[in-house]
């Protein structure tokens, strides 16, 4: 049986991630903040695991690993878990960023560093890495998420080239705006003109399986959002315009 570790599995994108493994026959490692929900969701599964961990505290890569170990095998690790806090540079400041890099881009490199060997003497195997259009286009009021976006966005891309000899794929996934119990996107999703911008958490989850056991190396969500990081490098001053004026 093949084992899949999700972060952020206690709602949203990662829930929805889980559920779909879970249907189609995989073993589901939970991890997430919420003790409570993710024993109620592993009941709800049934061949789930449940982890109550925060990923920033110092000994969390640790306790994930002994879990996983105990799993015997680890087939695939979905680096979901992230989190922002709105505000510009000069009202959020450095500690914006540190906490925002801590949670979105550093939980995400020791939890991998920590189950790499697992996923090695695994492969063949896969890491996701959740990122988001964001980690290719910056906006105002949420500098800090973007870099750590796009931060993880070039990560990827380094050790998705270091791992393939050793037979664990590395994707990306970058959603745009999704609807999820934390985001409920009601300004783009009340309009019709701006509703198709949002995805649905069931979408980013099929995005995620297609960048990991289907071996894409990145996947927008919806799809023609990958125009926009293309549109940035052809003609940046229509996209600085845009992100500006509030069109983006």
């Amino acid at each position: 049986m093949k084992v899949a570790l999700v972060t952020g599995a206690s709602s949203g994108i990662g829930a929805a991630t889980a559920r779909m493994l879970a249907g189609d026959g995989w073993r589901v490692m939970l991890v997430a903040r919420r003790a409570d929900r993710l024993e109620r969701f592993a009941a709800e599964l049934g061949n789930a695991a449940a982890l109550a961990v925060d990923l920033t505290d110092a000994d969390a890569p640790g306790r994930v690993r002994e879990a996983a170990e105990r799993e015997g095998a680890l087939h695939l690790l979905v680096n979901n878990a992230g989190g922002a806090w709105r505000a510009s540079f000069a009202e959020g400041g450095y500690e914006n960023v540190r906490r925002t890099m801590e949670v979105n881009f550093d939980a995400v490199v020791r939890l991998t560093e920590a189950l790499l060997p697992l996923l090695r003497s695994s492969a063949p195997s896969s890491i996701v890495n959740v990122s988001s259009v964001a980690g290719r286009i910056g906006r105002p009021k949420v500098a800090a998420y973007a870099a750590s976006k796009f931060a993880l966005a070039g990560w990827t891309e380094g050790i998705s080239h270091e791992e393939a000899p050793n037979g664990v794929h590395v994707g990306l996934v970058l959603p745009g705006f999704v609807e999820t119990e934390g985001f409920p996107q009601k300004q783009l999703t009340g309009s019709v003109t701006t509703r198709w911008m949002v995805s649905k958490p069931e979408k980013v989850a099929k995005a995620i399986l297609a960048a990991g056991p289907g071996g894409k190396s990145e996947v927008y969500v919806p799809r023609p959002y990958g125009l926009l990081p293309r549109l940035r490098f052809l003609a940046p001053g229509v996209v600085r315009r845009a992100v500006r004026t509030g069109r983006f």
